[in-house]
């Protein structure tokens, strides 16, 4: 439901509904501020509507229990000529906004738009603070769409089962992160979890970092060095980036994982290793094996148990969870609050395709916590700024000296009116015309 319309006037009412109902809007008309109770609960997503005017429970005091029920529900209140002074009361005590008799349509049609707008980021941004704040650090791979359960179930069923396993995602999806679950998951969990980036490493060095070498075995080694596998005994090797390996170099990986033992370079000592190989690629090895470019009997080893990660844009349903709480990570982070939810984040989130995926994500939040982004808020107050004509800039002016008397009498009404010496209710006016909430200077 977007509105919920009260009236006693059944002429009125009815005429209203129609109207709203004619500009797309879903509307439930109440007959008094009673009926409006016991519709409306603390889960009502849209925008009240009310006469104040009416027999019994008046709209001030229907807007009273509504604020004690949800203090960030809109409440828009339509007033007779006498009724204005109460109106502005009801403002200061948070009321959304007052329309006057008689109205004209347009002047109810921009009131509900706006504050059914507001209303949504309200929620939007609570429903990201539950997210954030139900989802466990621990928990890797964050996401409540049926492929994540099913990715956690899998990884589940798999982690003790100390079999070699093959990551597949995209760039950016979280191949690391299902690699430590793995391990931390496993019965190997107090033994260390080795990563080795093969794309990174260069080729000269790649051998010597994976099996180790004995002093004098090359030009510079000077000393022993335990390799990586070896020090991943006990625990879990993870190969990143598996599909830049060498084919000389696949031909010993796969000694590796046919017989766990290895040599290290510079002796012909054989040694014995415990580990857990999960590889990633962000290439279909299949695809792979069939040029030529990765060995075959590699891929099926590896191939045994295969996990693939969905990319974000198959997830969308995710993105408002994991940008809930990696904000509430960033802003910890950058030891600043967390910004709220603008209309142009929320659209950003909902359209980009984010090709980078997880990682992405991340890197736009950060930009969102430090206000760089350029839907964030700060930014965006800075573009209209730029861009804005001379009477805007004049409208801008106006709220933040309004803003400043606020925030120096900590809301004190008396003490801003004396300030900025104007008239309350011109006060009043421009707190509305400038959607300031006087309450939260207090």
């Amino acid at each position: 439901m977007d509105i919920a319309f009260i009236d006693d006037d059944e002429t009125l009412r009815a005429a209203n509904t129609q109207a709203l109902m004619l500009a797309g809007y879903e509307v439930v008309p109440y007959p008094s501020a009673t009926a409006a109770l016991a519709g409306i609960d603390a889960t009502f997503s849209g925008v009240v509507v009310s006469d104040v005017r009416m027999p019994g429970m008046d709209g001030l005091e229907l807007f009273r229990r509504l604020r004690r029920m949800d203090a960030d529900l809109p409440v828009i209140l339509i007033t007779g000529h006498g009724d204005i002074t109460m109106a502005v009361e009801a403002m200061r005590e948070g009321a959304y906004d007052f329309i006057p008799k008689p109205y004209a349509l347009d002047r109810l049609l921009g009131a509900v738009r706006h504050a059914l707008e507001k209303r949504r980021l309200v929620l939007d941004n609570r429903a990201l603070r539950q997210a954030a704040e139900e989802a466990s650090v621990d928990m890797p791979l964050l996401g409540a769409t049926p492929a994540m359960e099913r990715l956690r179930q899998t990884l589940r069923q798999i982690a003790d089962a100390d079999v070699d396993v093959l990551v597949e995602g995209e760039t950016g999806t979280g191949k690391e992160v299902v690699a430590h679950a793995l391990h931390r998951w496993s019965r190997r969990a107090t033994s260390p979890l080795v990563a080795v980036n093969c794309g990174a490493l260069p080729e000269t060095v790649i051998e010597s970092e994976l099996f180790g070498h004995e002093p004098g075995s090359f030009t510079g080694a000077v000393k022993k060095r335990i390799g990586r596998i070896e020090h991943a005994h006990g625990g879990t090797l993870f190969l990143d980036e598996i599909e830049a390996m060498s084919p000389a170099l696949q031909v010993k990986l796969l000694r590796v994982l046919e017989a766990r033992e290895i040599t290290p370079l510079g002796t012909n000592e054989v040694r014995k290793v415990d580990i857990r190989v999960v590889a990633a690629s962000k290439i279909d090895l299949h695809e792979l094996v069939r040029r030529g470019s990765f060995r075959e009997d590699l891929y099926y080893r590896l191939h045994v148990a295969t996990v693939r990660i969905p990319p974000l844009r198959e997830r969308k349903a995710d993105i408002p969870l994991l940008f809930g709480h990696f904000l509430g990570q960033a802003a910890k982070r950058f030891r600043r609050p967390a910004p709220m939810l603008t209309a142009g984040v929320r659209d950003h989130l909902a359209r980009h395709d984010w090709p980078g995926n997880v990682r992405e994500l991340m890197h736009y939040v950060e930009r969102v916590a430090l206000g760089l982004a350029e839907n964030s808020p700060a930014a965006a107050a800075i573009d209209r700024e730029a861009m804005a004509s001379l009477p805007e800039r004049m409208e801008a002016y106006e709220a933040e000296q309004i803003r400043e008397a606020l925030a120096a009498t900590r809301g004190d009404i008396q003490g801003t009116l004396k300030l900025l010496g104007i008239p309350r209710k011109t006060l009043y006016d421009k707190l509305r015309r400038h959607d300031i909430d006087q309450a939260a200077y207090r």
